[in-house]
């Protein structure tokens, strides 16, 4: 039996470093901002720099992950004689999955004492994360790569994403609300609560008025969807706001007793869809 390595993309919105120490293979997307592009990870332009050029009304383009560099990634690990698990970001919001299944089928042929398993996570940012840590960790308690993609499987529709947005003119920019809607609810102090459904899109659950009632809703849906027998870890994600950090990192450990935290700020391939958010992922049964 072949060893077999980890590989997702940026999306993941790992904590810096820990895709090196646990050897997962991180395809990093591209985004073009004020006529310059970048990969996600890109040090040319940090995540603080970027949310800042959103704010002063700049948009970025994003691109996919493509079939050559899919292979680009996939090859020298099969050269090195591994086998490949691939889990990679919804494909209800990205064609990278897409990108990466039709390479791994162009490839197979070329390996045939090698599997390559392709596995659309149907998650998103923190939540992708959180599978990739599950990953891991089902790797490094000996499970062989078949074994491994089942129980990733299995944990697939018990992931929780809940997340909010500060600037509802972003997700008008994005074609998920009307321009009136964005208008009137910013006068309002409308903010929306959404989540990643079954097929792995971004669906709106609710709206409430102010920014800490919207950070609170999250904490109040999680507290009720977690599963406190067999979640032992949740994610926070956010697009580098110090004001939801700084209320945001208690409320949750005050009242889910889950033994492990990941913050992390959003990639900018994700956090360009919506300014200023927060997303809490969880494992719910």
């Amino acid at each position: 039996m072949n060893p077999f390595l980890l590989v997702t993309d940026s999306n993941a919105d790992m904590v810096p470093g820990f895709a090196a120490a646990n050897h997962v293979t991180e395809m990093e997307l591209t985004y073009t901002i004020d006529d310059k592009t970048y990969r996600c990870n890109d040090p040319a332009l940090s995540r603080s720099e970027f949310y800042g050029m959103m704010r002063s009304g700049k948009m970025p383009i994003t691109a996919q992950i493509n079939l050559e560099e899919a292979n680009a990634k996939l090859i020298p690990i099969l050269d090195a004689g591994n086998d490949v698990l691939a889990i990679m970001f919804s494909s209800a919001l990205s064609g990278t999955y897409n990108s990466v299944r039709l390479a791994a089928e162009e490839l197979s042929p070329k390996y045939p004492n090698q599997k390559i398993i392709v596995i659309d996570s149907l998650c998103a940012s923190a939540g992708l994360g959180l599978l990739i840590d599950r990953a891991v960790r089902y790797k490094e308690s000996g499970l062989g790569l078949e074994d491994c993609a089942a129980k990733i499987r299995e944990d697939i529709l018990h992931i929780a994403h809940l997340f909010t947005v500060d600037d509802l003119f972003h997700l008008h920019r994005g074609g998920r609300v009307s321009a009136t809607t964005a208008v009137v609810g910013s006068m309002l102090g409308i903010k929306p609560v959404l989540h990643v459904d079954d097929a792995g899109r971004l669906i709106p659950t609710g709206k409430v008025r102010g920014r800490k009632s919207s950070l609170m809703a999250m904490v109040n849906n999680m507290e009720k969807q977690i599963d406190r027998e067999h979640c032992d870890k949740f994610f926070i994600s956010h697009g580098e706001s110090k004001i939801i950090v700084l209320v945001m990192l208690g409320r949750p450990s005050e009242r889910i007793p889950a033994p492990e935290q990941w913050h992390s700020s959003f990639t900018r391939r994700f956090g360009k869809r919506f300014l200023c958010k927060l997303l809490l992922s969880s494992l719910e049964f």
